[in-house]
């Protein structure tokens, strides 16, 4: 699978921003999909991920309530919104898919396939 992630940018604290992700490949509907963020100096963390239905999501306890992820399965993309921004959110982000089909989401990064990252910056 060939996952392509856009929509990073230099934004201010309090704005938003939305970063899509198009999915390569045959059986999307088939695979939850996740988003997740590595800073420099730190270890990849889980920001979110969502179910093969769009039934089921998680999200980081960092993010909840200011983060949105959905999916479109007619255009095989994934979308993380991202509201009331902070500083702290400043990232390389990366859309990521379950190496498996058919599992729910889970917060492991071993258990995804990555693309490329899309940068978020957020000044003070």
């Amino acid at each position: 699978v060939q996952l392509q992630a856009s929509g990073g940018g230099l934004v201010r604290a309090g704005d938003s921003l939305k970063l899509s992700c198009v999915a390569s490949g045959p059986n999307f509907s088939r695979y939850t999909m996740g988003w997740f963020r590595q800073s420099p100096g730190k270890e990849r963390e889980f920001v979110a991920a969502i179910s093969w239905t769009g039934n089921s999501r998680d999200y980081a306890e960092s993010v909840k309530g200011r983060f949105t992820i959905s999916r479109d399965t007619s255009e095989n993309t994934i979308y993380l919104q991202m509201d009331s921004l902070k500083p702290e959110d400043t990232a390389l982000y990366y859309c990521a898919r379950r190496r498996t089909s058919l599992q729910p989401p889970a917060r492991g990064p071993s258990l995804y396939a990555w693309g490329q990252g899309t940068l978020v910056t957020v000044s003070s």
